[in-house]
């Protein structure tokens, strides 16, 4: 069976849309799977719904990549973006044309092609996820280095030759998983701009006529099937063979921090997709570590102990699911940052994300490092929403009982590994978190109830402040914990309801 190509594509019989000629108006750093299943995504339908007729020139930001192949293929891939929508089981297959090409920078020639794609007059994007270390400033990068190794040294280089030939200033788009990626981005630069000695003129071209938007992405992307049966039955389909297949949840969502004019010129708004230009994106990824990121922290703990593996089955089950519920709904949307329906239109989408069938999603992954995801994503809301009413909000306050119940029930053994303890059902897990943490769980094992809240809480080194001091907290967790252990973690859940 023949590899994916234009050419193999039309002989397959495929009906979709496809965009075969346009000119190349995005230069983006980055050909993983995340980018091929969200940025890549978003302009092809751009290309479909808004008539945006460009292309995006892929570049592998280290050596080893996937340049050869999508070449190979003359960028075009297949994706499926699988899941739950308004509780219905979706699977949709599209084939995505809105990748031209992709350039090695560490082969000469392709150093050249990227210097030529800076300059054309068609170029105004740059994209980029370089991975959360790729955002660093190298001081070891050389203006005449071809490549600089680091992405901002390839920023730096990219529209300094742009400058150089008198085009105008870029729009960037920076998908790094950190906080302020634009910022940070534009600060790197300005770095190189100081350490190579460039003029004045350039460093008002970057910081002026460019725009450096921080953004903040959404769709988690398992990436490449993995089951040969799976893959065989679907080149069968196809009638074609695609390594290159990406897999998506159907949710995602893009907010780009900018200027409103920004919103008229990308076509995301035209096209009708979920890609909204805001002023400050800091709401928004409030809204996803407080909605979604706290969601799974503030459940999981007790449903693994209450004898769940997964999250799907954790949704499929009236108690817990009614508890996440409630939770979102009553405790942690009221006290956010905006508008009552976007935070609850967020909170809806939810359900169906941990409802997708074709995700396992291990409880016990996302118990990793859970003393500090319940500090950073349920104890703002559970703070604020006591400042705000006055009272205990019931879920939260059960949740953080559940993380200590996680963390000390019946436990065996410190090891290299972890905190080794005991479920219900009678199997052991183990407890990854910080060291001082786990040795901390560990010298407490033989506390009564009692003396391991008034321990956890008042450990300054956890919360960053001493928990005793809100009013009724501490009572109320010795309550909760003792419930989850003689009745069981789902009952406890139900009890809030």
């Amino acid at each position: 069976m023949e590899k994916l190509n234009y050419e193999v594509l039309k002989k397959s019989g495929y009906t979709g849309y496809i965009l075969e000629n346009a000119p190349e108006k995005v230069l983006q750093f980055g050909e993983g799977n995340f980018l091929r299943a969200f940025v890549n995504y978003w302009f092809d339908v751009s290309n479909e719904k808004a008539n945006w007729n460009g292309k995006c020139c892929l570049v592998q930001p280290i050596a080893p990549g996937l340049a050869k192949l999508i070449n190979e293929q003359e960028g075009l891939y297949t994706l499926y973006l699988r899941g739950m929508e308004n509780g219905v089981k979706v699977d949709r297959k599209r084939v995505i044309s809105s990748v031209s090409r992709c350039l090695n920078p560490y082969e000469k020639a392709d150093f050249d092609a990227m210097m030529e794609v800076a300059v054309s007059d068609d170029l105004e994007y740059v994209v980029s996820n370089t991975t959360e270390a790729g955002i660093v400033y190298d001081p070891a990068c050389q203006l005449a280095d071809e490549p600089a190794s680091s992405f901002p040294g390839k920023l730096t280089q990219v529209l300094y030759k742009r400058y150089q030939a008198g085009k105008g200033g870029l729009v960037i788009l920076s998908c790094e998983l950190i906080d302020n990626n634009g910022k940070e981005l534009l600060k790197c630069v300005n770095q190189y701009i100081d350490q190579w000695g460039l003029e004045a003129g350039f460093a008002a071209y970057v910081n002026e006529k460019c725009t450096f938007c921080s953004t903040l992405v959404d769709r988690i992307v398992p990436g490449r099937i993995r089951d040969a049966a799976e893959v065989a039955r679907l080149d069968a389909e196809n009638g074609y063979t695609d390594p290159l297949t990406d897999v998506g949840e159907v949710f995602g969502v893009w907010n780009i921090e900018g200027p409103a004019w920004l919103e008229e010129q990308l076509p995301f708004k035209r096209a009708g997709v979920n890609c909204p230009v805001v002023p400050d994106v800091t709401p928004y990824k409030k809204r996803k570590v407080r909605i979604l990121n706290g969601a799974h922290t503030g459940f999981v703990l007790g449903a693994y102990l209450g004898g769940f593996d997964i999250v799907r089955e954790c949704m499929e089950d009236d108690s817990v699911r009614g508890f996440m519920n409630k939770m979102l709904y009553e405790e942690v949307v009221p006290v956010l940052p905006l508008a009552k329906e976007d935070a609850e239109g967020f909170a809806a989408a939810v359900q169906d994300r941990f409802n997708n069938p074709f995700v396992n999603h291990e409880l016990m992954s996302i118990s990793l490092n859970s003393t500090s995801k319940w500090r950073a994503r349920n104890m703002p809301s559970f703070l604020e929403y006591i400042e705000k009413y006055g009272c205990l909000p019931a879920c939260l306050t059960m949740s953080f009982a559940a993380y200590i119940a996680f963390f000390s029930n019946d436990i065996q053994e410190l090891n290299d590994a972890g905190l080794v303890c005991r479920r219900p059902k009678g199997n052991c897990y183990t407890c990854s978190d910080d060291r001082w943490a786990l040795e901390f769980y560990y010298n407490h094992r033989n506390d009564s109830v009692e003396e391991l809240v008034h321990a956890v809480m008042t450990n300054e080194q956890m919360w960053g402040q001493d928990l005793t001091l809100v009013p009724g907290f501490e009572a109320a967790t010795v309550a909760n914990l003792t419930k989850i252990r003689t009745e069981g973690a789902v009952a406890a859940y139900a009890s809030c309801l």
